[in-house]
């Protein structure tokens, strides 16, 4: 349920000259936010992330006119669509937080999808609800709204000059994960992962160093809490990779999955792509 008691509908948005399709991202962890936070509907998860999004300069309003009086919207990353810190669809057991769901704008040929601010935005809207700690991020990519045909040379890989964001970072913050990378009824899946450990290969990144790859399987990640037709659904095709990722942050989540996204669309894939990263059990 929303925080205004109607049941969740999400729908994706197809690829348009205007869109690139639908994002929808889901955080796992706890605590979840107190009982009572979201009643007030200036504090609920849809009012906290349109806040956000506008504080940041990403909400894009052009799809609501503007104001009463007539001036036009401002572009911008995304139009928010849906928000909460439930869903109805959510495995009880997964420990769902928070879901943000925005359909995003279409990027230039030489701009990656916006999935790292996306996914900030999101991390920082649930870490003001008081969730302390996430185990779990997932997003679903709009895989069909990436254009290769419009890639110059030096934007093959778009989301690559960002990297240099997580340089240095010392070897404490390095984290255990677990990426998995679901394409759904297509079985896709073990090209992307192939293409994606290639591209991270060649790339001058300290983001994700990988490791051990399952070319078919199923790893720690939730089931989506969504239906099946919201994508390209039920996740039958997965491919599992383990690595370090050199912070624990949504936003080295987001960049990891802009790469994805790129390496899909690289081989054909022209459907959503489910990307899911889950931190490794520290054993002592």
């Amino acid at each position: 349920m929303t925080e205004y008691g109607d049941p969740a509908r999400p729908g994706v948005v197809p690829a348009s000259p205007r869109t690139a399709g639908t994002m929808f991202a889901a955080l796992y962890g706890g605590p979840a936010p107190q009982e009572g936070h979201g009643p007030d509907p200036g504090h609920d998860a849809y009012a906290l992330f349109h806040q956000r999004s506008l504080a940041m300069g990403w909400h894009d309003d052009r799809s609501a006119g503007g104001d009463p009086g007539g001036t036009p919207g401002a572009p911008g990353l995304w139009a928010v669509n849906d928000a909460g810190w439930d869903h109805p669809l959510a495995d009880p057991g997964a420990g769902l937080v928070s879901w943000f769901q925005a359909e995003a704008g279409a990027v230039a040929g030489d701009r990656p999808l916006p999935v790292q601010p996306f996914l900030r935005c999101a991390g920082d809207v649930t870490a003001r609800a008081g969730t302390t700690s996430l185990t779990a991020v997932q997003v679903l990519v709009p895989v069909q709204g990436i254009d290769t045909a419009a890639r110059p040379p030096y934007a093959i890989v778009p989301s690559a000059p960002t990297a240099g964001w997580f340089a240095g970072r010392g070897r404490r913050a390095r984290t255990p994960v677990e990426v998995e990378i679901n394409s759904g009824r297509d079985p896709s899946a073990p090209a992307v992962a192939q293409e994606f450990t290639d591209r991270l290969g060649r790339l001058d990144q300290e983001v994700f160093a990988p490791g051990a790859r399952e070319g078919n399987g199923k790893g720690a990640a939730p089931a989506p809490p969504f239906d099946d037709s919201f994508w390209n659904g039920p996740p039958l095709h997965g491919a599992v990779l383990h690595g370090e990722l050199a912070e624990w942050s949504c936003e080295a989540v987001g960049w990891l999955a802009e790469v994805a996204a790129e390496s899909a669309a690289g081989i054909g894939l022209r459907s959503p792509l489910l990307f899911t990263v889950t931190r490794a059990v520290q054993r002592k």
